[in-house]
């Protein structure tokens, strides 16, 4: 059972009930059938302008009229008219004569199409309109005199009967839904009441014949079909009616969305059934819903359970959940203005603490929903519906598509600027949730901003996965305006050392992000000695062109450091082979080694006629000291476990007499592991043990130093893509995946206070995938995360840099 109200019924009209559901219309006699009168005049029956089009039986548009009177009427000197739907433009008029017999069809063949297999049948009336298949206007007119009317309540005075559809502006209140090249709109067997979104229903084209009575498919009018939306979600993950089509479902129309490529409406019941698995609301996808909120509706369509991002359906393409939705929807209106089924009001006790239940890596469709069991099974049985969160904390910010992530938990794991983190391996903090407003609005939202007072509306799943609030309502942002962080300045015997992804840069970026990334190295990084960047696309950026060199890109963000008041960094990188790095196809990202030549020296050794990028170095020794062979050097580049990824940079530095060597990073990437949101819990991670060998590799390049000098100064850094506590990390520290060996290096991010162990926010979630790792014996360290890019909505990129401040 969901919390909920039965509606309120607007009494603007005498209201007859049956079957529990509310219809307005004329009062009938206690144990009187509850039926129709016919309308005593002349109305448009049928409006049809997909003849002709791709799908289409018939060759031709039409226009049908019904005499619903007891007599027969003239229509000499009548005409229809034609107008586009928008609020301008002109009528276009096709004359018309004779007369309509009572209860009888007049048709009126427009203009033919290049497709359609059927001609019309004979028609009274004929005309060239080429009517749009999805939206327009069609007036009935006792004259031949194109109208000039430009809004719905002149052109409703200046016509007989008028009908809108699709996204027309010219209709009778509202305009009738569905039209299509396969579907025209028909007028139902009720009286006409001026709405043509109740009046008209849309179904297979009927021309010269009379419409079905009862709102389309032969489903008994305006009466409820035999199924319920909780039937239709059923108990379970997947719809027991998937791949049906059902009639006449009812529900109150709650949402709507009219943006994006999914497109549609959400209806609710507002009279649940008393099990708690079952969501009492369901999405009816649609282009052109014909239906406002607050609609009492009964829809009829085909039920498919849609996996977003999925090519194919019967053994789906994602790992992602799915939506129970009604396609190819018709809509019958029965009533307007009904409140809505109160919101469920989620408050921090109402989700579960566990997100996922652990089921082996098995697929959670075969388990039954059970809300209380995890945050995925409340959020299915949900599906659909009304919620509501208040006074909800941003936790994951704005994107360009208008989504942030909210907590419901807002104690759960905060980090110290008003995030949710993860803390350990499969632990996604289940208070947070999507939210995406319905309308397609961007609040632009920052971590630890609020939307103050009541955000509410449909429980949905997003395109990418994950449930998400589509809200109709959106809570008034208080924003917190988070302060970026800034590190301290290194001193005369300090060495600072920092890593920065700065997200696929390439010459073509505006100058906008080299100024921001600039300034992030010089103000928010204080200018450090030496700057391990990622992500440095080549000179043509994402074209495959066959372009390796980065320089142009090198030499842009240097000159931006310098212009941000900064040092000239030289650097020192090595170019890919063309496409064997991963990342962006044709970016040939690469790291990169940034260093102060007025603080730090950079030892330059090995002969220029090796070829670096796939030649690795190694490590030796001269004077006491480890020194790489090759300096810049690759890290056992032709080790399969650097496949498709960027092999590690070494270099050989001095500060202060004393030697450095400094590992760069970036490792595989969590593409193709499945999601988190998604139908497999716990997810399967295949790329995880690709990281594990790139770890265990650097982990022995660093050992083969320590041997040479067991505190020698050491520093491995970069976006590892992994977490603190992941095997990877485990390996890289102590060479084995279960930590049974003691570790050589010290992960730093281990050493903050637990709410600050992240540099990174992916789907409203703060985590650890950037690194720095120093030699266990290293001195005097001083280590920082520098947020200032990934809790904000905007962002120079989605990585906040690090630095570590240490005396060699």
């Amino acid at each position: 059972m969901r919390a909920g109200v039965p509606p309120r019924l607007k009494k603007a009209t005498t209201i007859v009930t049956v079957c529990g559901l509310a219809f307005a219309g004329t009062l009938v006699a206690a144990g009187a059938p509850a039926s129709a009168t016919p309308s005593a005049s002349v109305v448009v029956n049928e409006v049809y302008g997909g003849g002709g089009n791709s799908g289409a039986t018939y060759t031709n548009d039409f226009i049908e009229l019904a005499n619903r009177g007891e007599t027969a009427v003239s229509l000499a000197g009548w005409s229809v008219q034609y107008h586009s739907g928008g609020a301008t433009g002109a009528w276009q008029v096709t004359p018309l004569s004779g007369s309509i017999p009572p209860g009888g069809v007049y048709l009126v063949g427009e203009a033919p199409g290049a497709g359609g297999t059927q001609p019309l049948p004979a028609p009274q009336a004929t005309g060239t309109i080429s009517m749009s298949a999805t939206s327009g206007t069609v007036a009935l007119v006792s004259n031949a005199t194109a109208l000039t009317c430009a809004d719905s309540a002149s052109c409703q005075s200046g016509s007989v009967d008028l009908v809108g559809y699709g996204t027309a502006a010219l209709r009778e209140t509202a305009p009738a839904g569905g039209a299509s090249n396969t579907d025209s709109v028909q007028r139902n067997g009720r009286p006409d009441s001026d709405d043509n979104s109740g009046d008209l229903f849309a179904a297979a084209p009927t021309p010269g014949a009379a419409n079905p009575s009862d709102g389309g498919g032969g489903t008994g009018g305006g009466e409820p079909g035999p199924l319920r939306i909780h039937d239709l979600q059923g108990t379970g993950w997947l719809s027991p009616h998937n791949g049906e089509q059902v009639v006449n479902v009812p529900g109150i129309v709650t949402g709507i969305r009219p943006v994006g490529s999914s497109r549609g409406y959400w209806i609710q019941d507002p009279n649940p059934d008393a099990d708690p698995a079952t969501s009492e609301g369901i999405f009816v996808f649609t282009s052109s819903p014909g239906v406002a909120v607050g609609d009492s509706v009964l829809v009829s369509g085909g039920v498919k359970d849609f996996y977003p991002l999925s090519s194919g359906d019967t053994v789906p393409a994602t790992s992602n959940l799915s939506v129970t939705e009604i396609g190819s929807p018709t809509a019958i209106v029965l009533s307007h203005g009904e409140s809505l089924p109160a919101a469920e009001v989620i408050t921090p006790a109402t989700v579960p603490a566990a997100y996922a239940p652990d089921l082996g890596g098995g697929n959670i469709e075969s388990t039954p929903v059970d809300p209380a069991r995890s945050a995925l099974d409340f959020w299915e049985s949900r599906e659909g519906m009304r919620v509501q969160v208040d006074d909800a904390r941003v936790v994951g910010p704005s994107n360009g598509f208008g989504e942030q992530f909210v907590t419901t938990k807002p104690a759960q794991a905060t980090t110290y600027r008003g995030g949710t983190e993860l803390l350990a391996g499969n632990a996604i903090p289940s208070g947070r949730i999507e939210v995406v407003p319905a309308d397609g609005g961007r609040p632009g939202t920052s971590v630890g901003d609020v939307f103050t007072g009541a955000t509410a509306g449909p429980v949905d799943y997003s395109q990418f996965g994950g449930y998400t609030i589509a809200a109709t309502q959106l809570g008034a942002v208080q924003r917190r305006d988070l302060p970026p962080v800034v590190a301290a300045a290194q001193g005369s015997r300090e060495l600072a050392v920092a890593t920065y992804n700065v997200e696929n840069l390439a010459p073509g970026d505006p100058a906008a992000k080299y100024a921001r990334l600039a300034q992030g190295v010089v103000t928010n990084l204080a200018g450090p000695d030496i700057v391990a960047v990622e992500e440095v696309q080549d000179n043509s950026g994402a074209a495959d062109d066959g372009v390796v060199p980065a320089d142009q890109t090198l030499a842009k963000l240097t000159a931006a450091i310098v212009a941000a008041g900064g040092p000239r960094y030289d650097w020192r990188a090595i170019d890919p082979v063309n496409d064997q790095d991963g990342g962006q196809p044709g970016g040939n990202i690469r790291v990169v080694l940034l260093f102060n030549s007025a603080r730090v020296s950079f030892v330059d050794r090995g002969p220029s006629s090796v070829n670096r990028s796939v030649t690795g170095t190694s490590v030796g020794k001269i004077k006491g000291r480890p020194a790489l062979s090759l300096s810049p050097g690759r890290v056992e580049p032709a080790d399969p476990v650097w496949n498709a990824s960027r092999k590690p940079l070494a270099g050989e530095f001095r500060f202060r007499g004393r030697t450095v060597i400094v590992i760069a990073n970036h490792f595989n990437s969590k593409l193709g592991d499945q999601n988190a949101d998604g139908r497999f819990q716990y997810p399967a991670q295949p790329s995880a043990t690709q990281r594990v060998g790139q770890a265990t590799v650097v982990h022995d390049f660093v050992k083969k130093i320590l041997r040479v000098d067991r505190k020698a100064g050491v520093v491995v850094l970069g976006d590892l893509n992994d977490f603190q506590f992941s095997p990877a990390l485990t390996a890289l520290r102590t060479g084995t995946t279960d930590g049974s060996r003691a570790p050589i290096l010290t992960d730093l991010i281990g050493t903050l206070p637990v709410n600050e162990r992240y540099t990174y926010v992916f789907n409203g979630v703060s985590q650890a995938l950037d690194h720095i790792l120093v030699n266990t014996r290293s001195r005097g360290v001083e280590y920082q995360v520098v947020h200032i890019n990934a809790e904000y909505a905007d962002q120079a990129s989605d990585h906040d840099p690090q630095i570590v401040r240490l005396r060699p």
